[in-house]
């Protein structure tokens, strides 16, 4: 017997496109795991989602910052790259950046909703997959506890004692995409406070200096 069950997984898709977004939309309807609950094409979602499709057709270097933007929204849950282009240097770049899968837009429908499920259940997803040795993805203080790249960079310096408006200047972003970045961060660190984030940093190798005084303490 058959058991049916109620499509229990979220996706959001996203694209500057909505012509492209409603399309990838059919691609998905029945599908018993997926529910897509919002078809964006401002990159500012309302509705929570376990699983973003970010689709970088015509997408630009202000791609990146859609990017962080989304992995940075406490209602985005992973994010995934969509592309034409799946290589080494694409994988690396997505996944350096925090994302948490790299599709190629050739996988057929049923391959491409496998693969955002198999995301869902916690696996890193590059497909066609690359032969594993060819892909370092780049590592940094942090990444262990699910920290990006950026959200790292941003609690280092708040470690080594910047304020937010230098850490702004110092990472050419807005102060708004660096109070983001903190709650965000903090929210995965466990912590509420900036005193603790300092604390957290220097117990995960965030400060060099740090590093230095234990290392000849010891």
């Amino acid at each position: 017997m058959v058991i049916s069950r109620s499509p229990d997984i979220s996706l959001a898709l996203v694209n500057d496109y909505p012509v492209v977004v409603e399309g990838l939309a059919r691609m998905f309807e029945g599908h018993p795991r997926l529910r897509v609950v919002e078809l964006d094409s401002g990159h500012r979602l309302e509705y929570p989602a376990d699983v973003v499709l970010y689709d970088a057709f015509a997408a630009t270097d202000r791609g990146r910052d859609d990017v962080r933007r989304l992995l940075a929204n406490p209602a985005c849950g992973k994010v995934v790259m969509y592309t034409w282009h799946v290589g080494v240097t694409q994988a690396e770049e997505a996944l350096g950046l925090g994302m948490h899968g790299c599709l190629s837009k050739e996988l057929a429908a049923d391959e491409l909703a496998d693969s955002l499920v198999r995301v869902h259940e916690g696996e890193v997803v590059v497909s066609p997959e690359l032969p594993r040795q060819e892909i370092k993805v780049p590592d940094w203080p942090g990444r262990p506890e699910g920290l990006s790249a950026r959200e790292a960079e941003v609690i280092a310096l708040i470690t080594r004692g910047l304020t937010n408006d230098e850490i702004a200047r110092t990472c050419y972003l807005s102060i708004n995409s660096v109070k983001s970045y903190i709650r965000s961060a903090y929210r995965k660190m466990g912590v509420e406070r900036r005193s603790q984030a300092v604390l957290w940093g220097v117990d995960h190798g965030m400060d060099p200096r740090g590093q230095e005084d234990r290392s000849v303490s010891s």
